[in-house]
């Protein structure tokens, strides 16, 4: 005799709108049975990311200018510029990984897919600094600075700040 499949726990609001599927097909599940990461080692990987980004920006900024010299003076290379966005996006992506960890049972795979979605998103901008003219190759570098702080920021939260019981790997 084999017992029946639970139901998971869906929120009040949720329960009837038809969104149950879509939701499914994303993890969003739900669980608030699984463990969430330590407030100590999210606040570790915050201040590990702010830091880790804004040098690895300077690096980057360091490098495209060397490699590209037209580049140099480039508005958005300035530390100004690009410090106070690098901390916004990272200050969102580390509260948004303990919303992910409460409302999914795979929170690492649902964590991966939006941290591309955010990011191409946030290549949108460079697209359009691009159109109006600015050079390929500072933005190529603005391209690349977004693409490494994302994988950066995924790989830090996960590793420094794992939630407690994810039981599956990120499948690509």
């Amino acid at each position: 005799m084999s017992t029946p499949p639970t139901r998971q726990w869906q929120p009040p609001w949720l329960q009837g709108t038809g969104l149950e599927r879509l939701l499914a097909r994303f993890h969003v599940d739900f669980r608030p049975d699984e463990a969430q990461p330590s407030w100590v080692r999210l606040a570790v990987a915050t201040i590990v990311l702010i830091v880790g980004s804004l040098g690895a920006d300077a690096l980057l900024v360091a490098i495209g200018t060397t490699v590209f010299p037209s580049t140099k003076g480039f508005a958005h290379f300035h530390v100004q510029s690009y410090a106070k966005l690098t901390i916004i996006g990272v200050v969102f992506a580390c509260a948004a990984w303990p919303i992910v960890t409460r409302i999914s049972s795979r929170p690492r795979w649902l964590f991966f897919r939006m941290a591309i979605a955010v990011t191409a998103v946030l290549l949108l901008p460079d697209l359009w600094i691009l159109m109006r003219g600015e050079s390929a190759e500072a933005v190529l570098v603005l391209v690349v600075m977004h693409l490494v702080i994302a994988a950066v920021t995924y790989n830090v939260l996960v590793r420094l700040a794992p939630a407690g019981r994810d039981r599956s790997p990120v499948r690509r």
